[in-house]
């Protein structure tokens, strides 16, 4: 327990997270991230939105000591301050939309955490 709260302890808990939400933040004051690639495009980037944001839920997970909760409330509230930050870059827009889309990522990760640690726990 003493390692977890050393400042290298608290950075091999939090840093993953607060990089992928620093590399969210980025990506996002981009004024254009379209490649011209039409409907394709849209849905990749839908499915990254889910990924990027499954993967924020298992690092504060990680990171929060497998608390799912506090984990997906942290994951869904950068979703909604994400579009919030999208509406002031120029070419950007945020929408509610997106934050469902991200939220799904979310429920998705919960799931399949649940589901694994339910099957580990029946041998």
């Amino acid at each position: 327990m003493a390692r977890s709260r050393s400042l290298p302890g608290l950075l091999w808990r939090f840093g993953p997270p607060v990089l992928v939400m620093g590399v969210i933040f980025a990506l996002s004051a981009q004024p254009d991230l379209n490649s011209g690639l039409g409907v394709a495009d849209a849905i990749g980037r839908k499915l990254v939105h889910m990924a990027s944001y499954a993967l924020l839920f298992l690092l504060w997970m990680r990171a929060l000591n497998g608390r799912c909760l506090p984990a997906a409330l942290i994951a869904v509230a950068y979703a909604v301050t994400d579009e919030l930050h999208q509406g002031f870059v120029p070419g950007r827009h945020g929408t509610p939309v997106d934050v469902f889309i991200d939220g799904g990522g979310v429920l998705l990760a919960w799931w399949l955490w649940s589901r694994r640690t339910s099957s580990a726990a029946r041998g």
